[in-house]
């Protein structure tokens, strides 16, 4: 049977990529009902590094974080009130985002371009998420959503998905290569 417990290195490093986030997810810039946050960017390059189950696991960690009242959401929101408004969608979203993006990137073992479309894929299940979401809470048509918390945002996560993708799979490869990135064993158990 095997261990399935953590080591203290990959609680190390869960946390630091749950840190990363904390600090640039307040980060952001308002054009609107949804701002453009460097959020998932950090979450695509978490889960070069970490997987699925670890990366998922450092974004949730992110979530409960914010939902206490430390301010780490975009624009320095925090609370319940934040996750159950009408943009809570896309932040719990985010976990759809790093798990599939996760798997593929797992499953292709770090192919930049299969990796790609994981995470497109795991952004697209984060828009569904968080635009249904959005149009329940605003009583709004399916077009305004998408006019206001979708459209305007596709060009700049494709942008973040490429950036990752080139610096995500380098990094991960280096990390590998120095026997610095040990986190494999918990991924594939």
């Amino acid at each position: 049977m095997k261990n399935k417990k953590l080591t203290t290195y990959q609680m190390a490093v869960t946390a630091l990529m749950t840190a990363v986030m904390c600090v640039l997810g307040p980060l952001s810039v308002p054009i609107g009902a949804v701002p453009i946050s460097l959020t998932n960017l950090v979450i695509c390059f978490t889960v070069w590094l970490l997987g699925a189950k670890l990366g998922t696991l450092s974004v949730a960690l992110y979530l409960l974080i914010g939902l206490v009242g430390v301010p780490v959401f975009s624009g320095y929101g925090a609370g319940i009130a934040k996750i159950a408004g009408p943009t809570g969608g896309y932040l719990v979203g985010f976990l759809l985002m790093a798990f599939i993006g996760g798997l593929f990137i797992e499953k292709s073992k770090g192919n930049p371009v299969i990796s790609g479309v994981g995470l497109v894929l795991g952004i697209a299940a984060s828009y569904v998420l968080g635009t249904a979401w959005f149009v329940f809470q605003m009583k709004c048509e399916l077009s305004h959503a998408l006019a206001v918390c979708v459209y305007p945002f596709i060009a700049f996560d494709l942008a973040k998905v490429v950036i990752s993708c080139v610096v995500g799979a380098l990094l991960r490869k280096r990390l590998e290569q120095a026997g610095v990135l040990k986190l494999q064993n918990a991924v594939s158990e």
